[in-house]
């Protein structure tokens, strides 16, 4: 990687003719493509800025062009480049590549350090005529379009739309391009910010995307991290998506029929999606970018933590509250209250000394339960501190202006910041961590305060020499002594992006944006990818340090990250309104291919209250990762302070165990697929109108719906049930049946209850409940099979679902011999008779682990079995009829082993 400054020199101005170069055939034959001069409709006036293509050529099945620039554009952002290269081709044949840089010199981008992608394919003839993109453009201004072949419908068109405004602006630090949107679009993305106004993208709003230190308690503002992709979701059921892969800041601007982007540099890199599902859209976003990475099976257990515990004794305080109030955690946090003066690889010797740590880690252990810390990036600047030492060593701190550590100030006050993108930084990492594993083996980090996050803001600082740094009592208030001399123009770039509404400039609360990384990287290109970098380390660091699965929970996050991290919402509110938002949060997360999300239960600023908490526990549960998590000016918050808020959490919680097959079972999904564990209701019945604005429920898989309470002094909620037949999963006895459209439904929500749907045609494994993953994991399967109560049609009859089991923590999640199983269950029923059959792959682990099918529920019918046949033979079984709701019974006494196939069948 080296620094990349471009050097710019005044454009050429173009004719005013206007031409068109359409590429519309599916092969890349270059002669298909007509180009023919037009008079743009006999319009008279000259059109200004953009540019225009002097030059073409096929290499393959891909378009190389030049382009000049045709007159000069507003010269308030600066001056034009004058001449692009444009690169447009395929990566697959779903999958369609756009680049534009400055033909000249070479421009920031994305490294593939980071982020490895392919790179545009030489398609053959068979592939490329049943490719789903035709790509098409104009000569004279250059705009290009993206068409879907097989409904003729524009997926991204940059043509501009007006007169008066530019189709393309290509700065030295502006680039500007622009999208037409149908107005019938449902647009969701561009994250990380809080939405009041819902998961679906409201046009008259700026999307501006720059990682900053604000907590999610904040709406309508940029928060942690840049996340520039979305996906557009077509009235007719079509859905595609599109990445801007350019890590620099940027607006966009989202009207009512147009999308702007506004970026501050970097290239035009952009990779359309075809979908046409939206769970095809995730699985070619992630090929792309990277699959989620695999998480341990523990980390699908209930998490606690807080900010604001005094010692090591409160700790174990809690973990044994928990236990004799026999509520489900499986892992204990401690965030920095457990370091020497705030320093990251220390313990404090008074309040948590390492021999009491160690001896409640290892007990911890023994109880199958795990310890997760945090550590921050910032290093402490102190002499005799061996971490520092070690950074300074080998040379791992990003640079100020003058070439010196940058100097910032963060909890143990002056700090450098380990640069994540040098070379030397994967060895300086990884032996912080394992020394510091070697001290107490802890089992996962959490990497925190990494936009990065600063208390200071300047160009360079230094110590103050007439005052101690930091003031212990204003601990965020900054004690360096900064300086904005020798501003640059990365410091205050001509183009200001709306972070937090117009009131922080680029550098404000961070690292200085004309800082360097190796190679001479400026900040001011890679200061969104800081959290990226820092999991991308942190993760292999861990990989060698446990020789498990690492598991990492960062909070600032860029496309890839999570082929990674995990991450949570961040520092939200104990608010009726971030109970809300948290679901907003966890969905755009998933949308991002980081599937292993949740937000902080009960909130994290301010004091909760029963209530609250007691209705966020039972949304928090299903989270795909549930953590409590408050902070130490609050007032304490753990699930057994009150007994309503225990009741619910065991009520919520107890089903959640129960659903850790089905729940790792998705992450195994996630990380072949790219699906997220959370999903928005479009996602399985986008032909629905009614569903794309819905984010008060979502979807775990493609069958469990989750419909919170999350407003106060209720005990029903309205919630949307899709078309078909809903069965409520705690005890079977309520049922939804909408016949073939969707529809509203008030239902009954006391409050020690949340309303947890199976979809008709699903079939889940679950387990026992259990206060810990381990524990459950010992337990036998049941089958909950649902089928519809519709009776005849072709689907009405089937059920089908899937099991994946390995040991829960090696390295390598996927089907391996002696090391994992994988079941897929298919459920019939025709007329009187019934039938269940599995399919094992690779069943030797499951057997030699012992697990057992005990019984099945069978949802959808209360008519008895005459007789039950298992592998064609008569066997002896227990029927339960469940007399409230007449819709369900169960079968026990199967001790069916789930490493061999089976098939039961009995007639009615």
């Amino acid at each position: 990687m080296s620094l990349v400054m471009p050097k710019v020199s005044k454009r050429v101005a173009g004719t005013s003719s206007v031409y068109q170069i359409e590429a519309w055939r599916s092969s890349w034959s270059p002669s298909l493509v007509s180009i023919a001069e037009e008079e743009n409709d006999g319009a008279a006036e000259s059109i200004s800025g953009g540019y225009k293509v002097t030059s073409i050529s096929h290499q393959g099945k891909s378009v190389e062009a030049v382009l000049q620039a045709i007159s000069p554009s507003s010269s308030t952002f600066g001056p034009d480049i004058p001449l692009l290269q444009l690169h447009a081709g395929y990566v697959s044949k779903d999958i369609f590549h756009v680049h534009i840089t400055d033909k000249a010199e070479p421009r920031w981008e994305v490294p593939d350090t980071l982020l490895p992608r392919q790179h545009t394919q030489h398609l053959s003839l068979a592939q490329s005529t049943s490719s789903e993109f035709s790509f098409s453009y104009t000569e004279s201004p250059f705009g290009f379009s993206i068409t879907r072949t097989s409904t003729g419908e524009v997926l991204f068109n940059s043509t501009s739309p007006s007169s008066n405004l530019d189709s393309l602006v290509f700065k030295d630090q502006y680039l500007e391009i622009s999208t037409s949107v149908p107005v019938t679009s449902s647009l969701y993305g561009f994250g990380e910010s809080t939405l009041p106004a819902g998961f679906k993208l409201v046009p008259g709003n700026k999307y501006t995307l720059w990682a900053e230190d604000v907590g999610s308690v904040n709406p309508n503002i940029n928060l942690y991290a840049s996340l520039p992709f979305y996906m557009d979701a077509r009235s007719n059921g079509n859905v595609h998506g599109v990445l801007l892969l350019n890590s620099n800041g940027m607006d966009v601007l989202y009207e009512a029929e147009l999308l702007t982007y506004k970026v501050i540099g970097g290239v035009l890199d952009f990779y359309f999606f075809a979908g046409p599902s939206p769970l095809s859209v995730m699985e070619q976003f992630t090929k792309l970018i990277g699959r989620p990475a695999p998480m341990p099976y523990w980390s699908l257990g209930f998490h606690q933590c807080r900010y604001g515990y005094k010692n090591i004794t409160d700790v174990e305080t809690v973990v044994a509250t928990y236990k004799a109030k026999n509520i489900p955690l499986d892992v204990m946090w401690n965030d920095i209250d457990y370091m020497d003066v705030y320093k990251d690889f220390t313990f404090d010797p008074i309040n948590y000394p390492v021999d009491q740590v160690k001896v409640f880690v290892d007990k911890l252990h023994a109880d199958g339960q795990k310890y997760v810390i945090i550590i921050d990036p910032g290093i402490k600047y102190e002499a005799n501190y061996s971490t520092y030492q070690h950074g300074i060593e080998k040379d791992v701190f990003i640079k100020d202006v003058n070439g010196d550590n940058y100097l910032g100030q963060v909890w143990p006050g002056p700090v450098h910041f380990p640069d994540f993108l040098h070379p030397n930084a994967d060895s300086f990492w990884t032996k912080e961590i394992n020394d510091f594993h070697d001290i107490v083996p802890f089992d996962g980090l959490w990497i925190d305060m990494n936009e990065a996050s600063n208390f200071c803001t300047g160009i360079s600082c230094t110590l103050p020499t007439d005052s101690s740094c930091p003031n212990l009592e204003e601990q965020t208030t900054c004690c360096l002594v900064c300086s904005d001399a020798n501003m640059t123009q990365w410091d205050d770039p001509p183009y200001k992006i709306n972070s937090s509404n117009g009131e922080r400039p680029l550098g404000n609360k961070t690292i200085a944006t004309s800082a360097t990384h190796f190679g001479g990287i400026l900040e001011y290109d890679a200061h969104n990818l800081y959290g990226f970098s820092e999991a991308i380390v942190t993760n292999r660091a861990l990989r060698r340090s446990l020789k498990k699965r690492p598991f990492v929970l960062s909070r600032s996050t860029f496309i890839g990250s999570g082929a990674y991290t995990a991450h949570w919402t961040g520092d939200n509110g104990a608010t009726w309104n971030d109970l809300a938002y948290s679901i907003v949060g966890v969905l755009n997360s998933g949308l991002v291919g980081i599937p292993m999300v949740g937000a902080d239960i009960c909130g994290f600023s301010g004091d909760t209250w029963e209530e609250l908490c007691n209705r966020w526990i039972q949304v928090g549960a299903f989270y795909p990762f549930a953590r409590d998590h408050s902070e130490k000016n609050s007032k304490r918050q753990e699930l057994y302070l009150w007994d309503s808020v225990t009741d619910s959490a065991k009520k919520a919680l107890s089903l959640r165990y129960r659903l850790l097959p089905f729940l790792y079972t998705l992450v195994f999904e996630a990380h072949k697929t790219g699906a997220p564990m959370a999903r928005p209701l479009f996602f399985h019945f986008n032909e629905d109108p009614s569903i794309y604005a819905i984010d008060k429920q979502f979807l775990l898989g493609q069958s469990v719906l989750v419909s919170p309470v999350l407003t106060p002094n209720t005990t029903e909620v309205k919630a949307y049930f899709p078309a078909g037949t809903w069965y409520n999963l705690f005890d079977y006895s309520q049922l939804i049946s909408n016949g073939d459209k969707g529809s509203y439904h008030t239902v009954a929500a006391p409050m020690d209850t949340i309303n947890v749907h199976v979809h008709e045609g699903s079939i889940l494994p679950l387990q026992e409940a259990a206060l810990t993953t381990v524990a459950a994991r010992k337990t036998p399967f049941t089958l909950v099979i649902a089928f519809s109560m519709k009776q005849g049609g072709e689907d009405a009859g089937k059920a089908e679902g899937a099991l994946f089991l390995d040991n829960g923590e090696d390295v390598v999640m996927g089907l391996e011999s002696g090391k994992s199983t994988f079941v897929k269950f298919n459920a019939r029923r025709n007329e009187r008779n019934y039938g269940v059959e599995s399919v094992v792959k690779e069943g030797s682990f499951a057997l030699k682990n012992g697990w057992v099918l005990q019984k099945i529920v069978v949802l959808g019918t209360s008519s008895v079995p005459r007789r039950l046949l298992v592998n064609g033979r008569e066997a002896v079984h227990t029927v339960q009829v469940n007399k409230a709701s007449r819709v369900s019974l169960v079968i026990s006494g199967l001790g069916l082993a789930i490493g061999r196939p089976f098939t039961l069948h009995w007639t009615v």
